[in-house]
Formats: C-alpha cells, structure tokens, sequence
C-alpha cells in the first residue's frame, strides 16, 4: 500500500438507536447525533466550522440548521443527490480540511420516513410537484423506485445469467450480520417483522415476488433513523478521543438515461476508480465494503462497478460464505446489518460511514479481524435512470 496523505479523518460518530421513533422530528434527530458525535470525538459544539447537510431536516437547511446548532460556520454544503449525500459531503469536508477552510466538519442525517409512512419503494421520481425532466419518460407509464430496480436485475439476469439464489446470498450474509446487532435486532422487532433469525437462500427465493424478479427479502426496510459524523483536519485530530479514521480516497460521479447505455453499469463505475486511484490501493485489499443496499441487485452492480469482480461475474462472486465477516475471503459486506435488515430511513450513505469506521476501530459487532482498510459506497437516485455514485476510501493507522 503507498503512502497516502493523512489530512482529514472521522473521529466522531453516532447512529440513533431506534428505527421507529414517533413523536420526534428528523432535525431533534440530527441534533441528538450531533451532540453524541461531538462527545465521542471529545470536541464541543464551538469546535464545529464546517456544516454539511443534505436537506434533510428543515426548509432551507444550510441556514436553519446553522441558527439551531447555534453555528456560524466558515463552510456550509447543501449538496443533496439523494442517499448518496453524505459520501458526497465526506469526499468535500476533506477537501475543505485540507485547504485550511475549515477545522471540524459536522455531517447529519435524520429522517422519520417510517412513523410518516412514506411511499419510497411505490414512489416515482417525479410523482410529486411539476413535471421533471428527469421522469418524464418514466412516470406517465407508471414506473416506480422498486420496479426500476427490478429492470436492472431482469437486464443482469439476461445478460449475464444471473440467478434469483446468487441476489439471495446477498441478503443472507447482510441479515446474518444484522442478527449479531442487537439493534438491527430490534429494529426488525419494532417494524414486526416475522420470524426473525439469520436466513436462507430459500426463504429469500420463498418471500413473496414485489416486482418481478425482485422478492420481499431483496427490498430493503423503510425505518425511522439518523446519524452524525465528525470529520477534522490533522492538527485537530492529535487531540480527539478515539484513534482517527483517514479519508485516502475519494470519487464522485452522476449517470443517467441515454441511448445506448447498459443499465447494469451504475456511477460507482465512474466514482470507484478514481477512489481507489488516489487512496492507491486495490479493491482486493479493501477489508470491508459498506455499499448502498436499497435492494440486492443494487450490490450486486455495485460489486462490479467498484472492481471486485469483473461486469458480469458478480453472480459467481457472491456465492457461498465469502460476505460475511468470518469469512476468510474478502470483502466482508454491510456488517451492521445494511438497508435489507438494520435500517433504511431514506437514505443510507450516512450509516455507511458509520459502520466502517467502527469496523476501523474494532467496535463492530461483525468485527472483520485486522481491519484495515474500508470503502462506504453511496448510491442516490434510481439505479436504471438518473442516480448518482459517491466513492468513500477510508483507512486507520
């Protein structure tokens, strides 16, 4: 591995505990995980110059959030391109650290998607307000989030022979992870889901088809949620309280609908190669890989696209016990338990953060031993049309 420059690093985090919340707002949601986050890197609230948001929270969230926290900081980004957000946020927080224009950067995520019982899965892209651009060729036929992504695995299935048991095994290993969380656990008990337990192959084949080929256990939940992370520059890093997570690589990218293009090709093909080209490393040293799991043919793309196996092959990939964190292949995937049984408020990418830096500092509890190296990879949007990739390397000391 080369030597990578050490310039911005997570050292604060915090995922609120619960996955359905009623009673609380998304914004007292950001501002619990702020505080904890803060406490956990041992900062304070007037340490914080840099605030990212994704307007989430409240209207016109750079300047609301900003008097809430009591803030006047030197840097606000409002970036928002869906759950993809927060990688977005990390990959601009480095940027800024390391330019001298902020010191501590605050990333927040809050969301009641569950308690307002939100449509997302049932929901088009432009289904609501004026007219878009952007689903003006989907929405009049009636496409929706779950069936664009049950285009993308028909397409995979009949270019590639991929096969409803290899998605399977992606939904395996992330809720035999889950099942290691208590609150993944808990979650699963709150949203009253059945018969909770690590699964099979065949009970995934076995749910019940959502949109064809997609089965109820390849669709994420829709849960309540939120997190924080703290991200500083080098000098502030030397006096926080837990050891600092690096920021070595980072990759963003957009793809959309165009004549000609292979819709099993997602942005991470763009995003990944210029992460792991500045993290200068290889995808088959990453350690853990915390990927956007809306759905698991959104993981399966995004193994591909991200370098771990070649277009195509990720069906072979998959196969077996090799995603789990006991495995002695690599990498170990979505160790918290991912969108398909932990949590899934919305958007994800934050939780994705999250869970690679405790895997970095051993505090998982799907602890991959000797982890040393990580990629969060966020996906926004809708995977067959207009979506967004952002590529997050991280390591530890």
């Amino acid at each position: 591995m080369v030597s990578q420059k050490r310039d911005a690093a997570i050292v604060g985090t915090y995922e609120y505990p619960k996955r359905k919340a009623p009673g609380v707002t998304p914004l007292q949601i950001k501002a619990e995980c702020a505080a904890r986050a803060l406490e956990d890197a041992g900062l304070s609230w007037k340490d914080v110059d840099g605030l990212y948001d994704a307007q989430d929270g409240a209207g016109m969230s750079g300047l609301s959030l900003s008097e809430y926290f009591g803030f006047k900081p030197n840097v606000i980004d409002t970036t928002a391109v869906g759950g993809s957000s927060y990688e977005f946020h990390a990959a601009h927080a480095r940027r800024d650290l390391a330019t001298g224009r902020c010191r501590v950067a605050l990333l927040t995520y809050g969301s009641t998607a569950h308690s307002d019982a939100r449509a997302i899965g049932t929901a088009g892209v432009g289904s609501v307000g004026a007219p878009s651009p952007i689903g003006n060729m989907q929405d009049p036929w009636g496409m929706t989030l779950v069936s664009n992504y049950a285009m993308v695995a028909s397409r995979h299935m009949y270019q590639y022979g991929t096969t409803s048991e290899q998605l399977a095994r992606i939904a395996v290993a992330t809720r035999a992870h889950a099942m290691r969380n208590p609150q993944a656990v808990q979650a699963m008990t709150d949203l009253l889901y059945e018969n909770i337990r690590e699964t099979t192959v065949a009970d995934v084949v076995s749910s019940r088809i959502i949109a064809d080929p997609l089965h109820l256990l390849d669709c994420c939940m829709v849960s309540d949620g939120g997190g924080a992370v703290v991200i500083a520059a080098a000098d502030v890093v030397r006096d926080t309280r837990k050891p600092p997570v690096w920021i070595i690589g980072a990759g963003e990218a957009a793809k959309y609908s165009e004549n000609g293009s292979d819709i099993t090709v997602s942005a991470g093909a763009q995003s990944a190669p210029r992460a792991f080209g500045e993290a200068g490393v290889r995808p088959d040293e990453i350690d853990v890989a915390m990927i956007y799991d809306s759905f698991t043919i959104t993981v399966m793309v995004m193994l591909e696209d991200l370098g771990f196996c070649k277009k195509g092959e990720g069906g072979a990939f998959v196969e077996g016990e090799r995603l789990r964190f006991d495995s002695p292949l690599k990498p170990a995937l979505n160790t918290d338990g991912g969108g398909l049984s932990s949590n899934h408020p919305g958007m994800r990418g934050i939780f994705l953060l999250l869970e690679a830096t405790r895997q970095l500092r051993g505090e998982s509890t799907s602890q991959r031993p000797g982890a040393r190296l990580a990629v969060a990879h966020g996906n926004g949007g809708m995977l067959a049309t207009s979506h967004t990739g952002g590529t997050i390397i991280l390591a530890r000391d």
